[in-house]
């Protein structure tokens, strides 16, 4: 018997599991999109960014940065708030969100690199079109998707939201 939280279990992947559901989506002539992040608090400019990322394609895989990896981010050192499985679960929970992964590398460059997504898409303070890895506006893995026949795209920032405002807000009440 299937129920919603098995099927939200079932949406985080190993990169392993992933790459078996990459493989039959492509087959299929589905449009794999990829981003990441670190979703350490879910809020509104989250939702309205995945939401929008999903409408690139017809899978929408999100790799979720593990806690060593945001520790490593500099983001602050209570940071992250919730554990990369919590993190995991609730950004599955999405209905839109096909597969979950979390990688602790720096970058998701390898991961980006196995499953060559049709469209990879991160949020409005980067530049779809900057080429040198050394600036703070480059995508990674922009170059391998664009030399794999993909799209590379920007989702402009709900402006008000982010984890670290609703953070301070907390610690100031």
């Amino acid at each position: 018997m299937s129920t919603h939280l098995f099927n939200i279990h079932q949406k985080i992947c190993s990169i392993n599991e992933l790459l078996v559901k990459v493989k039959q989506w492509k087959l299929d002539n589905q449009k794999v999109v990829f981003t990441n992040g670190c979703f350490d608090i879910l809020h509104r400019g989250h939702i309205e960014y995945l939401a929008q990322t999903a409408d690139f394609g017809d899978q929408l895989i999100v790799a979720v940065n593990s806690d060593a990896s945001v520790k490593r981010l500099g983001k602050g050192d209570a940071r992250p708030l919730q554990d990369e499985n919590s993190r995991a679960l609730i950004i599955a929970a999405l209905e839109f969100v096909a597969a979950v992964v979390i990688f602790d590398e720096d970058t998701p460059i390898a991961l980006i690199t196995q499953v060559l997504p049709d469209v990879l898409i991160k949020g409005g303070d980067y530049n779809p079109l900057e080429t040198d890895p050394t600036d703070k506006k480059y995508i990674v893995g922009s170059d391998v998707v664009k030399a794999n026949g993909g799209k590379v795209e920007v989702i402009p920032f709900v402006e008000g939201y982010s984890t670290s405002k609703i953070e301070e807000k907390i610690r100031k009440s």
